[in-house]
């Protein structure tokens, strides 16, 4: 069998991929376009893809694949019509990053809410050095404990960012979904949830249901005093309606690990607002912690191992 990895490079070289031994041939790409992937796929039995785009157009040039390997949980970098339509199957990772993205969660939440960055930064620049007394306090520093979080999404992200609030001595709330005619157990309306919140934090997917799902309505809701947190997916903050919230302290800052256009280009609007000290902006980073990546990579290689012992 030959199997073809349309972007190893997304992975660090010290992450181990070892595909099963069934698996003869093995090519790997450190990177690859849409205007590429049909060639390079023709002749594969498995292809893995974190996020590179296999197309129709790909797909219907592949006589011998069988399996698309998602090397994420997202897979809308694939065409599973087309993939169903050959009899393609196509398979994801999920679960791999529970505790990470939690964690990298936390480690934005408290540089926001204790002014961290604003105090590295300042130290850096000499200004401790220059302190009449033994501190400095140019910038409010806040708890964590006796504050309410809101919790957009209610999975196993969601419910370990829940615990972790709890530890902190946080009320967690879980908001239900935005116009729900009726408010299921455990859960709180939308909009209450939004007044009600100290933080919020986004951990649901991206979907029809999702896309902008915060945006100039839901920022007029929320407290002057309130920080957003997106570490989930892109789109699902209108971010035009979120530039407008940081610029005019409708909110008091938001923390951000994803966009709609990633790699971000320099125009983008939330590159300018990563200029604010009340805006953390990191590069899509919160699901890869060296233990994250090789978890997701061994649940996939034992998914693709699984798949050709029932193919066998």
């Amino acid at each position: 069998m030959k199997a073809v990895f349309l972007d190893r490079g997304s992975f660090p070289k010290n992450i181990n991929i070892e595909l099963p031994t069934h698996i003869s041939d093995v090519v790997e790409y450190d990177k690859t376009r849409p205007d590429q992937v049909a060639e390079r796929i023709k002749e594969a039995n498995i292809v893995l893809t974190n996020k590179a785009i296999v197309s129709a157009e790909a797909i219907n040039g592949a006589s011998k694949l069988q399996l698309v390997q998602v090397m994420a949980t997202g897979t809308n970098n694939v065409d599973k019509e087309a993939c169903a339509s050959h009899g393609i199957t196509v398979q994801n990772v999920a679960d791999y990053s529970t505790i990470s993205v939690p964690e990298h969660t936390f480690a934005m939440l408290l540089a926001l809410r204790r002014n961290l960055t604003s105090y590295i930064n300042d130290v850096k620049l000499g200004k401790w050095a220059d302190s009449k007394h033994f501190c400095f306090l140019d910038y409010p520093i806040q708890d964590l404990s006796g504050t309410t979080m809101v919790i957009i999404g209610g999975g196993t992200l969601g419910k370990r960012v829940a615990d972790i609030a709890q530890a902190f001595g946080m009320k967690t709330i879980f908001a239900d979904r935005k116009g729900a005619a009726t408010i299921r157990a455990g859960y709180v309306d939308f909009q209450e949830a939004l007044k009600a919140a100290d933080v919020i934090s986004i951990n649901c997917p991206l979907t029809d249901e999702t896309k902008n799902l915060i945006s100039d309505a839901e920022f007029s809701l929320m407290k002057s005093s309130c920080l957003l947190l997106n570490i989930s997916r892109g789109g699902i903050v209108d971010e035009h309606a979120l530039v407008n919230a940081i610029k005019n302290s409708s909110i008091s800052g938001a923390a951000f690990d994803v966009a709609t256009q990633e790699p971000m280009p320099l125009n983008h609007p939330l590159q300018a607002l990563a200029k604010q000290p009340n805006f953390l902006l990191t590069p899509h980073i919160a699901w890869a912690s060296n233990e994250a990546m090789q978890t997701l990579v061994n649940i996939a290689m034992d998914k693709i191992a699984t798949f050709i012992d029932k193919t066998k």
